[in-house]
């Protein structure tokens, strides 16, 4: 029995993902496609760098599109959870301690994270130690350049 990975992401990630899933299958596998008949029309392929690059890039899209598929088929739906405690799917606002500015993160599966979209991964150090805790908690959390200290404000 094969155990792939699954997926945890919101409905919305999902969505995006089989969005991009259509657009890379419909548009842009043909664009490729094209590129390459292109190129051959150059002639000599062992020296043709358009050719080479157009490859690349086909690998590339094929690769995309396989990735995406096993996030589609391994996906798992994060339910809707009214607790007032951090978990994935929840947004979360706090303090760096002693005067920090507020910071507001939603925490995602690694599949939709997008850290300028304010989305981080359940897997980062930020969300991890986040997970579990409720409003008003002090949480150390470690980061590359050290530990913070921040407290929680609210959880949405």
């Amino acid at each position: 029995m094969s155990t792939e990975k699954v997926y945890p992401m919101t409905k919305e990630g999902k969505e995006k993902l089989e969005q991009e899933l259509e657009y890379l299958k419909t548009v842009k596998r043909k664009e490729v496609v094209e590129r390459i008949k292109i190129a051959r029309s150059f002639g000599d392929l062992s020296e043709n760098s358009e050719y080479d690059s157009a490859k690349e890039e086909q690998a590339f899209v094929e690769g995309r599109i396989g990735t995406i598929e096993a996030m589609i088929r391994n996906a798992e739906i994060i339910e809707e959870d009214h607790s007032n405690v951090v978990s994935l799917g929840k947004t979360v606002v706090f303090v760096e301690l002693p005067d920090g500015e507020e910071e507001t993160y939603t925490i995602v599966g690694s599949a939709e994270a997008d850290p300028f979209e304010g989305k981080i991964s359940n897997d980062s150090p930020i969300a991890k130690s986040l997970l579990g805790k409720e409003v008003g908690d002090e949480v150390i959390v470690q980061t590359p350049g050290g530990e913070m200290k921040v407290k929680i404000v609210s959880i949405k």
